[in-house]
């Protein structure tokens, strides 16, 4: 029996590893599950409800997900499986760059802290400078002036055109 491999006592294992799209089927399933109840359980006045409530589109949300975790179930149970991926360029065999990881998550940490105290335009172009940095370019003159550019034009459209106040710190009267 020492000359037996692993997985021969176990079928359970090597079923499960064939079928390992059941796990998105059933995540899947279970956002589902839970848009529907919350959906359903939702108090909503009858002076606010129109011809289409606000139900109306989490209980269709959460039948399409319940509908695809079912299709997703039935196509790998009858032995579909999805293919790998041959469009990216990856080299698998190199280790992540937790550099650009930590550098990005720092630069986004840093945006959240500040948007308060120094707005949006200030913040917004720190991000934009700092995410580009983290991803390797290192042109200081011109990468400020297009994240200042970025956070302008990203401030001017969320504010003034879609109505979406964001907080503009010490250049609120500037602005």
């Amino acid at each position: 029996m020492a000359d037996s491999p692993p997985s021969a006592g176990r079928p359970g294992r090597a079923w499960l590893r064939e079928h390992s799209e059941l796990g998105v089927s059933v995540l899947l399933f279970a956002i589902g599950v839970l848009v529907l109840t919350d959906a359903l359980t939702m108090d909503v006045e009858i002076a606010q409800r129109g011809p289409v409530g606000p139900k109306t589109v989490p209980v269709v949300v959460g039948i399409g997900l319940l509908l695809v975790a079912l299709l997703l179930a039935v196509d790998v149970l009858r032995g579909g499986h999805g293919e790998a991926e041959g469009g990216e360029d990856i080299d698998l065999s190199e280790p992540s760059d937790w550099q650009t990881v930590l550098l990005l998550a720092g630069v986004f940490l840093a945006f959240a802290v500040l948007i308060g105290p120094i707005g949006f335009p200030i913040a917004g172009t720190l991000l934009f400078w700092g995410a580009a940095f983290a991803l390797g370019s290192r042109n200081y003159t011109r990468d400020p002036m297009i994240a200042a550019v970025l956070a302008l034009l990203t401030y001017y459209v969320f504010n003034d055109l879609l109505g979406v106040p964001l907080p503009g710190g010490p250049l609120m009267g500037v602005l």
